[in-house]
C-alpha cells in the first residue's frame, strides 16, 4: 500500500470514466459514471482504513516535479481525508439522483465526473498553483451543469455563478505569486509554516478572504447561491451544497489561519460581523420562502456563518465543531435537495403550497425528510448538534456576544426548517395531484438510507470522524496560539476561604443540640 499512488488514482479513475462518458450512448453512461464513482469511494475507504492516526501529519504524499518550481504534489492530512470521503461518498448518490435527466446523458455524467476529479484534487493538492487549478477549474463543471441541464432561468444563475466566484480568484492568484517570490517555494506544508512579515499579512489575507467568502458565501457576496440552487438539477444542488461550499472553509483552514495568523486575528471582528449579519438575516429571509429549493438555500448560508464564527474562535473547539459543521451540513444539505429533487420528480414545481399531508401517502419519505429536517436544526443524536454545540463552544471563549447571536441561527432555523417540514408532510392534502404521488422507489430509499445512516452515525459516534482530524487541529491551534486575541470569557477558579472549615464544628454541636 506503502508504494500505490492512491490519490492519483483516485484522480485517474473519475477522469477516465469522464472521457468514455462521452463516446457510449446514454444507458452506457450512466452505468460507467455509476461503477467509476463506486471505484473511487472503495478506494476512499481504503484510504480511511489505510490513514495512521497519529502519524505523520502528511500521508500518502507523491511529489514529481514537473516545471518551474511547479509540481505534481498530493498529499493529506486528516482534514483532507474527511472531506475527500465526503466527496466520493455523495458522487454515487448523484448520479443516481440523475435519472430524470434525459438530454446529452453522456455530457452530464462527464461533467460531474470531472468535477469529482477537480474536487478531490483540491484537498489532495500539495503544491499551491497545483491547487488554484483545481479550485478554479472546479467552477467549469459546475457552470455547465447549471447552464445546460437547470431550470428556466439557468443561464443567469450560471452567468452570476461564475463571475462571483472568478472576481474573488484573481486576487488569491496575485497574492499566492507574491508568496512564492517571498518564500521561494509552492509547497503548501512549507508556506504553513513561513512566517510572512505583518503588514504583507494584512493584505494577503484579504486577497484570500475575496476568494473564499465568495465560496462559502458569506452575506452579503452569497447571492450567487439561491439562484444557482433553484436554477441547477437535483444533483448539481447536492453537489454545490455538499462539497463545493466546503472549499471555502477548506481554503480558511489551510491557507488563511496557518499561514497569515496575525492577520487572522486582525480580522475576526470583520468575520464575526458579517457572519452574525448572515446567521440572523439569512435565516428570516428563509422564513417568508415559497420555494424550497431557495429556503434551503438560505438556510445553508445560515450554517455556513456557524462555520466561518467557529474557525475565528482561534481554539480547538472551534475549529473541530467547524469541520464537524461542514462534514454534517455536506450530507444534511445534500439530502434535504435530494428529498425536495424526489417530489419535484413527480409533481415538477418547487412550491411549498402546492404540495401538504404527503406523511399519509408518502409515509417513508416524510420519516426521511423528518430525520434531515431535525440534523439540519441541530437536535441531539444527529450530526447536526454535535458540530454545532462545538462550534458555540468555542466561539463563547471568544465573544459571549458572537455566541448569543449564532445561537439565535438554531431557534431560527428550527422555525424555518418545522414550517417547511409542517407545510410540506401535514396539514390537509388538498391537492389531489400531491395526494396521489407514490412513495420512494427502492432507488430512492437506498439513496436517502445511505445519508441517513451516515448522520445518525455522525451524531452517536461523533470519534469516528473528529479523531483522524485531532492531530492537525492541534498543530493549527499550536501556530494561531501567538496570535490568538484576548477573549470576554477569562473564567477562573474561585479560592476556597479558610474561615469556612472554622464552623464546621459549631454547626455540628448545633445539629446535635436538636
Amino acid at each position: 500500500m506503502a508504494d500505490f499512488p492512491i490519490l492519483s488514482a483516485m484522480l485517474l479513475v473519475p477522469l477516465v470514466a469522464a472521457v468514455a462518458c462521452l463516446l457510449v450512448e446514454a444507458k452506457a453512461a450512466r452505468t460507467i459514471a455509476l461503477v467509476a464513482t463506486l471505484i473511487d469511494f472503495a478506494l476512499g475507504v481504503l484510504l480511511w482504513a489505510n490513514y495512521d492516526i497519529g502519524g505523520a501529519q502528511w500521508q500518502f504524499v507523491e511529489k514529481v516535479p514537473l516545471f518551474a518550481g511547479f509540481s505534481w504534489a498530493l498529499g493529506i492530512d486528516g482534514i483532507a481525508l474527511m472531506l475527500i470521503m465526503l466527496s466520493v461518498f455523495l458522487m454515487p448518490i448523484c448520479i443516481l439522483a440523475s435519472n430524470s435527466i434525459d438530454k446529452r446523458v453522456g455530457e452530464y455524467m462527464a461533467a460531474f465526473l470531472l468535477m469529482e476529479t477537480l474536487m478531490i484534487g483540491v484537498f489532495a493538492a500539495q503544491d499551491l498553483f497545483l491547487f488554484y487549478i483545481m479550485f478554479e477549474a472546479g467552477l467549469i463543471p459546475m457552470y455547465l451543469i447549471i447552464g445546460i441541464w437547470g431550470g428556466a432561468d439557468r443561464i443567469y444563475a450560471s452567468y452570476k455563478f461564475f463571475l462571483y466566484t472568478l472576481l474573488g480568484s484573481v486576487l488569491m492568484l496575485i497574492a499566492m505569486l507574491w508568496m512564492v517570490n517571498e518564500a521561494g517555494t509552492t509547497d503548501i506544508p512549507t508556506l504553513m509554516a513561513y512566517d510572512f512579515p505583518v503588514e504583507a499579512q494584512k493584505l494577503l489575507w484579504l486577497a484570500f478572504f475575496a476568494s473564499f467568502a465568495v465560496k462559502m458565501p458569506m452575506w452579503p457576496v452569497h447571492t450567487w447561491l439561491p439562484d444557482a440552487h433553484v436554477q441547477a438539477p437535483t444533483a448539481g444542488s447536492v453537489i454545490l451544497a455538499g462539497v463545493l461550499l466546503k472549499m471555502g472553509g477548506y481554503g480558511f483552514i489551510r491557507f488563511s489561519l496557518p499561514m497569515f495568523p496575525e492577520a487572522s486575528a486582525h480580522f475576526a471582528w470583520l468575520v464575526f460581523v458579517l457572519s452574525m449579519i448572515a446567521v440572523v438575516v439569512t435565516s428570516l429571509i428563509a422564513l417568508i420562502q415559497h420555494d424550497m429549493k431557495k429556503l434551503i438555500a438560505y438556510s445553508s448560508v445560515a450554517h455556513m456563518a456557524i462555520v466561518t464564527v467557529g474557525l475565528f474562535a482561534f481554539n480547538v473547539q472551534g475549529l473541530e465543531g467547524t469541520m464537524i459543521v461542514m462534514l454534517s451540513h455536506g450530507l444534511v444539505a445534500g439530502a434535504l435537495f435530494l428529498c425536495v429533487g424526489v417530489i419535484y420528480d413527480r409533481l415538477h414545481t418547487r412550491e411549498i403550497s402546492r404540495y401538504g399531508g404527503l406523511s399519509i401517502n408518502m409515509p417513508k419519505y416524510a420519516l426521511f425528510f423528518m430525520l434531515f429536517t431535525m440534523a439540519s436544526v441541530g437536535l441531539p443524536g444527529t450530526s447536526g448538534f454535535v458540530g454545532e454545540f462545538l462550534a458555540l463552544v468555542g466561539i463563547y471563549q471568544v465573544s459571549s456576544l458572537v455566541a448569543l447571536v449564532a445561537g439565535t441561527g438554531i431557534i431560527l432555523g428550527a422555525g424555518y426548517m418545522l414550517y417547511l417540514y409542517r407545510r410540506i408532510c401535514f396539514g390537509e392534502q388538498k391537492n389531489a395531484d400531491a395526494a396521489a404521488m407514490p412513495d420512494l422507489d427502492r432507488r430512492e430509499f437506498w439513496m436517502l438510507g445511505a445519508i441517513g445512516a451516515v448522520v445518525l452515525w455522525m451524531g452517536v459516534y461523533p470519534e469516528s470522524f473528529i479523531a483522524p482530524m485531532r492531530a492537525d487541529i492541534a498543530a493549527l491551534d499550536a501556530r494561531l496560539a501567538r496570535a490568538r486575541p484576548a477573549g470576554d470569557a477569562e473564567l477562573t477558579a474561585g479560592k476556597p476561604q479558610a474561615a469556612a472549615h472554622s464552623h464546621e464544628p459549631a454547626a455540628a454541636q448545633h445539629e446535635g443540640a436538636h
